[in-house]
């Protein structure tokens, strides 16, 4: 048994239950706010040491790597190190739970997020990453993409260095494979997400606030076509599309969430 939250938002979750148990296909999208809650910081949180007179902005971006590429390769290697310890909160454990009792009971159940850690896949879930992956670089000239190990069992202290990486099929030098400010989208995912926004009978935002575009743009396409929308965040952001507004932390309502769908 989940401890309970107060009355007002178990009314919410009651709620929404409802509307999901209904549902033959659920689109979930998942934001920054969830992997807060397992210690990673937010991109826009403040840097901190090397990095404090720098925006995110300032280094997320491809021509600050072509510029300075030992620069920005080592504030990347310093986030890696920053989540290299951090584990799934019952947010994630909850998603990962649900999406396979969804494929057990025949519901089409899609998740997408614009994190860019692993944290999901930890917990067992089947994602789609808007954003990129933390854990995975590409070329920066002909784009192959190679992983990084995130295991400190692995040799992590060789991982994480500041050393440039190197292309062994070019020579190129290898970048994050992150969705930096100015370019678009993964085609692939992008297109898994409007396609499961636009089938799906219910929309649920978890932990996003709905302004970062194009991701926020999900739910508008959801609710064109007929699906209702929840939204689960401590500070709800104003949205005259969302049908229910679970004003709390993931890790807490979502647990409760799937727990009511169990008992329905």
């Amino acid at each position: 048994m989940v401890a309970e939250l107060p009355k007002e938002i178990m009314m919410q979750i009651n709620k929404a239950a409802k509307m999901l148990q209904a549902a033959k296909s659920v689109c979930v999208l998942t934001g920054a706010g969830v992997s807060a809650e397992s210690g990673i910081p937010t991109f826009r949180d403040k840097q901190t040491g090397l990095w404090e007179n720098y925006r995110a902005e300032d280094l997320a971006n491809p021509a600050a790597f072509k510029a300075n590429p030992d620069f920005v390769w080592g504030w990347y290697q310093w986030r890696r190190q920053q989540v290299i310890d951090k584990k799934p909160n019952p947010a994630h454990l909850a998603l990962a739970q649900w999406q396979k009792s969804a494929a057990n009971t025949g519901i089409h159940f899609t998740l997408i997020t614009q994190n860019v850690d692993d944290l999901h896949e930890q917990a067992g879930s089947d994602v789609s990453h808007l954003h990129g992956r933390l854990w995975q670089n590409r070329c920066s000239c002909c784009q192959n993409l190679s992983k990084q190990s995130p295991n400190p069992s692995e040799n992590a202290k060789q991982a994480l260095d500041n050393n440039l990486v190197y292309c062994e099929i070019c020579g190129g030098l290898l970048r994050p494979d992150i969705v930096w400010f100015g370019e678009a989208l993964p085609k692939n995912e992008w297109q898994i997400a409007e396609s499961a926004a636009a089938a799906c009978d219910v929309f649920m935002s978890v932990g996003t606030s709905s302004l970062v575009f194009p991701a926020a743009g999900l739910a508008g396409i959801a609710q064109q076509h007929g699906a209702k929308i929840i939204e689960i965040n401590p500070h709800p952001t104003p949205n005259t599309i969302v049908d229910v507004t679970i004003a709390a932390p993931a890790g807490r309502a979502l647990p409760l969430l799937f727990e009511q769908l169990q008992g329905i």
